[in-house]
């Protein structure tokens, strides 16, 4: 039996299981738990990943290579105060979230690679209130190869 509280997934569209869907519908939860320690200290932008909803949970051979499959997980929240600098605009360490107060953002995440060693993903942020892109990037990680033993 979980300790953990039953999560709604209701509202989560999407094909991938109520599982999948269970797991990925809290990202503060998951980097929370990163060190197994749920009181392992302050995250960053932890306020931020609190308002984050995930909306849709996919998983769907991809375009290029249907034998392979790609995941598919978008988020959305509102931009708020305490991701603005100053001056009133958004932060530089916030730049994933480039646009105006009050806008809701989406943020569509999509595997590009999953292999033994690299993963990387694709991200689109959607302006939802204005329905345009206002940003994208990818994210590479790759674990290093074992050293070869010196003879």
């Amino acid at each position: 039996m979980s300790s953990s509280p039953a999560v709604d997934i209701s509202s989560i569209a999407g094909n991938a299981s109520d599982n999948t869907k269970e797991v990925l519908s809290s990202v503060h939860r998951i980097f929370a738990n990163r060190t197994g320690n749920d009181n392992a200290g302050p995250v960053f932008g932890e306020a931020i990943q609190k308002r984050l909803e995930v909306t849709e949970v996919s998983v769907n051979p991809k375009a290029e290579e249907p034998q392979r499959l790609e995941g598919k997980v978008v988020l959305e929240t509102i931009v708020e105060e305490d991701m603005l600098n100053g001056g009133g605009i958004i932060h530089g360490g916030c730049s994933a979230f480039l646009i105006d107060v009050g806008d809701r953002i989406r943020i569509v995440n999509q595997t590009i690679t999953v292999g033994a060693r690299a993963h990387s993903v694709r991200t689109e942020i959607w302006n939802v209130t204005h329905h345009r892109l206002v940003s994208s990037g990818t994210h590479i990680k790759m674990q290093p190869s074992t050293p070869k033993a010196n003879l």
